[in-house]
């Protein structure tokens, strides 16, 4: 089994996981495998057999997959999608209901996708049996759903659960899953393992209740906590949606949310989760899933070594843009300011590239172009630093969007540039920049080159985003 030398410290931990961190998940996307069919217990506000490709709700899937499928899809979106950081089993039953599954799936990715963060979520019924061989694989995140501390509570969310092969109701069942989930809890964070832990939020039920689950997880380490709103829709066919079960209001999730967080010592919480489907593709929400089904990906060829070697090299300019974005909101103090030096300058630098085809100004399609200018632009000024020659990847509309070659190659050219300036771009290489960290603009077509360069690092400067431009449908690059 490949390995990977991992990040010691919490920062470095969360970087790249969409889930733990407000951060990356602008940045970062993230995948999910349906591997896991079976499930150990059954909620009330879960029917794993409706499935809506519009919808964004836990435990729905498309199409489930065995372990090979799995890796192969994987490796297909780590390749296609360079930002992609963690790949993540969450159902749609639950993983550690299906161990053979789930941990033949985590030894392919290790041997062939070492790179890319593996994480669990589970609800850690079966946790404590299998922390071992979680932390065995790399696993260093894991989601464990807790709704509540109380069994008198859990029986009114859990109507049963599959324990030592019988099925266990009631009061009692409840007894036994929490117990489990704090064991659970306590030896992943014995073992270094972040936790974040998930709780539906459900009104009438355990809304008063979660502030205590809210101490109790804080006293035992997780990292995380994400309080969700039930969702409880009747065509959805739960036991909550079917008995009319209401829904938390907005107002009602955010005022516990708060509550939680005032609490002395209190674990985070998070505010930014889409309560994502369990084949989930792409940065939280956004769902690219359906371009990636089975058909689609195993059509595909995949250099899984070279992608690896791509997503290092976006990672690395997504990492630069984070720092530079940090550094400008620092910069922007008055004290900094004044004390700046040349240090602070050349920390200021911007790195942009240009489709010119008179040099002079912005007057070049990125599919027509055959060099770009490299310039480092910062507030004393730009600066040409080298002509990179490419070729040509449109060359009209008859072949434009076939020479995926020649469209990787000129994006690779652009491997160390944060924005491409232009002055005409197509959907789909739109697209696989943005993929690669590169944010193309084509909002100062026939502008001087230096003009709009610095026009640009101003807006930039002043942490602006540029309006997504989407170009229209069936538009030459």
């Amino acid at each position: 089994m490949a390995t990977t030398s991992q990040p010691t410290s919490t920062g470095a931990r969360i970087a790249l996981h969409p889930c733990y961190s407000e951060q990356a998940h602008r940045h970062f996307a993230r995948l999910h495998l349906a591997v896991a069919p079976a499930c150990n217990i059954q909620c009330h506000y879960c029917n794993r057999k409706y499935d809506c490709s519009n919808e964004s709700r836990p435990g729905v899937v498309s199409e489930l997959l065995n372990p090979e499928q799995a890796v192969q899809k994987a490796l297909a979106v780590g390749a296609a999608i360079p930002h992609l950081a963690v790949v993540g089993v969450a159902g749609p039953g639950d993983p550690l209901a299906n161990p053979d599954r789930l941990f033949a799936t985590f030894r392919a990715l290790a041997a062939k996708a070492p790179d890319l963060t593996l994480c669990v979520s589970t609800n850690g019924l079966a946790l404590p049996k299998h922390v071992d061989e979680l932390v065995k694989y790399r696993i260093g995140h894991v989601t464990i759903t807790i709704n509540c501390v109380d069994p008198d509570i859990g029986a009114r969310i859990y109507p049963w659960i599959f324990w030592n092969h019988r099925r266990i109701r009631g009061r009692k069942a409840a007894e036994i899953l929490i117990a489990q989930q704090q064991k659970g809890l306590e030896m992943l964070v014995e073992h270094g393992v972040l936790v974040k832990v998930n709780s539906v939020l459900i009104p009438g039920v355990n809304a008063d209740h979660l502030q205590e689950v809210h101490r109790v997880i804080t006293a035992k380490g997780a990292f995380l906590h994400n309080i969700m709103p039930l969702i409880a829709r009747p065509e959805h066919g739960t036991y909550f949606g079917l008995t009319g079960q209401p829904e938390p209001t907005v107002e009602q999730l955010r005022a516990l949310q708060a509550a939680c967080a005032i609490q002395r010592g209190a674990t985070g919480m998070m505010n930014h989760c889409q309560q994502c489907r369990a084949d989930a593709v792409g940065l939280i929400g956004q769902d690219r899933g359906a371009e990636f089904s089975l058909e689609k990906v195993a059509a595909m060829t995949v250099d899984w070594q070279a992608a690896m070697a791509k997503r290092a090299a976006v990672r690395t300019a997504i990492e630069r843009r984070i720092a530079l974005n940090a550094q400008i909101h620092h910069l922007n103090r008055p004290a900094l300011l004044a004390n700046q030096g040349a240090r602070s300058r050349q920390r200021e630098t911007l790195r942009m590239a240009v489709a010119s085809n008179d040099g002079r100004t912005i007057d070049a399609h990125f599919g027509h172009a055959r060099e770009f200018l490299i310039f480092d632009v910062a507030p004393m000024g730009a600066r040409l630093v080298e002509r990179r020659n490419i070729d040509r990847y449109c060359s009209g509309p008859v072949t434009c969007g076939d020479a995926a070659p020649a469209l990787s190659n000129a994006i690779a050219a652009l491997h160390d540039c944060t924005l491409l300036l232009c002055a005409r771009i197509g959907f789909e290489p739109w697209r696989a920049l943005e993929d690669a960290a590169i944010s193309p603009n084509s909002e100062r077509a026939g502008e001087p080159i230096i003009d709009a360069l610095l026009a640009v690092y101003g807006e930039w400067r002043k942490d602006v985003r540029h309006p997504v431009q989407t170009p229209a449908t069936g538009l030459c690059a």
